[in-house]
């Protein structure tokens, strides 16, 4: 296999694809302020792989696709076009990463219900059995009535045998589909528990209905406002002396934790303390969509492999750039740095799509998922795709035409040219 074709500094070299939109540039207070007419890239020299990627694991956490004239509209139960979404999947297992499934970029809490998941599971499961690709999905408590969680109280030993119960019931699910167990972090745990001993009490119940190693899943209040507090704690120190006790206890039940705090340095300290443990492995899997670059990349301490939102969106870069890092491995002396290269050139797109309010980061998924022609319309379930402006879709459409993530201009142009005229903008 061919590498992919770089410039002086290993960034991308990107083809003019002779597609042109033209496209509206906003003032502060949203109005068209002028156009530019733009020529856009042809896709990056992507590569699926011929073979296992090996030096680093890697999950690309998906989204899910809405049926397109269906009722997917807030409060609404989900009605997911299975054909889509699932395919959707294929495209990413093609390219050499693996499927995290049911977590927050399939709008676990945000729309998408507990009768829904569970059918994702399954049959996202059967579909990676059938092409052998790698699956995880996530396990949490959303099946339980939010009007029943309010009005819990902190302590209640009922409230966190419920708790317990909801997560066991979800493991269940996962595990019988023949996926890995990823346990997220969960809201109702955040409302009811009281201190870490009521974290440690609840996890430990969990993970004794483990039948192979989990990921933990640590995310962020910028993710998810509800998990304030979460181990047990406002002070991310505190709360991390908590979780890395809790893998210590458990270290044989945990290949990994999902850190989501988007804080570079805190995980670099944590994946070092991981490291230093006694032991089986326990892998630090980045869910830092900002910096993800760098720490995949690593140091001479060490890397972190990566289950991340914005790898649904730039898997054919992120399978390349991993590529890169195995052909470092093999000898090849500017590998590494070419894989950190390609990383880095979607660095802006990442923080784009990832910009406060982050828990809006799925509808730039899904607009990027749209613009290449993965799904008919741009909607999500729940009706979230109104969470981002028009101005902030057209900088994504910039960011990921720079970066070579536009992967049939022809129709990403004709679509845009659609989004413009729909929203009042002569394009």
């Amino acid at each position: 296999m061919s590498a992919a074709v770089t410039g002086a500094a290993g960034a991308p070299v990107l083809e003019a694809s002779g597609a042109t939109v033209r496209l509206p540039r906003f003032d502060d207070g949203g109005r068209v302020a002028g156009t530019e007419v733009r020529e856009l890239n042809a896709p990056g020299p992507w590569q699926a792989p011929t073979g296992s990627i090996r030096s680093r694991v890697a999950f690309a956490a998906a989204h899910v696709v809405p049926q397109i004239g269906a009722e997917n509209v807030p409060g609404a139960p989900a009605v997911v076009d299975w054909d889509a979404t699932l395919a959707y999947r294929h495209q990413i297992w093609r390219y050499g990463l693996g499927v995290a499934d049911a977590m927050d970029t399939a709008q676990r809490g945000m729309g998408l219900d507990w009768a829904a998941t569970q059918e994702l599971v399954r049959r996202s499961a059967a579909e990676a059995a059938s092409v052998g690709g790698a699956i995880a999905c996530g396990a949490g408590t959303d099946q339980l009535d939010p009007a029943r969680v309010a009005g819990w109280q902190r302590g209640d030993a009922a409230a966190l045998d419920a708790v317990v119960e909801a997560y066991r019931e979800q493991v269940r699910v996962v595990q019988e589909a023949g996926a890995q167990v990823i346990v997220m972090a969960s809201r109702a745990l955040a409302k009811v528990a009281r201190s870490a001993e009521d974290y440690a009490r609840v996890y430990d119940a969990v993970l004794a209905e483990a039948d192979q190693p989990v990921v933990l899943h640590w995310l962020g209040t910028m993710f998810d406002p509800a998990l304030a507090g979460y181990w047990g704690s406002d002070s991310v120190e505190t709360a991390t002396a908590t979780f890395v006790d809790l893998i210590k206890a458990h270290q044989d039940k945990v290949d990994g934790v999902k850190v989501s705090l988007l804080d570079a340095q805190h995980e670099i300290g944590l994946r070092r303390t991981l490291a230093a443990l006694d032991g089986s492995r326990v892998r630090l899997y980045t869910g830092d969509d900002f910096n993800y670059p760098e720490l995949i990349a690593g140091d001479s301490q060490g890397y972190s492999d990566a289950l991340l939102g914005i790898f649904a969106a730039i898997y054919p870069a992120a399978s390349t750039a991993l590529q890169a890092f195995d052909a470092g491995a093999d000898g090849d002396d500017e590998g590494a740095a070419r894989g950190y290269s390609i990383l880095a050139s979607t660095e802006k797109l990442g923080r784009h799509i990832f910009a406060a309010p982050t828990y809006y980061y799925k509808t730039g998924v899904a607009f990027l998922s749209w613009l290449n022609g993965f799904q008919e319309g741009f909607q999500l379930v729940g009706g979230l795709h109104s969470g981002r402006s028009l101005a902030h879709l057209v900088t994504l459409a910039r960011l990921a035409d720079d970066c070579g993530m536009l992967l049939d201009p022809d129709l990403a142009a004709v679509r845009l040219r659609a989004l413009l005229t729909t929203n009042g903008v002569d394009s």
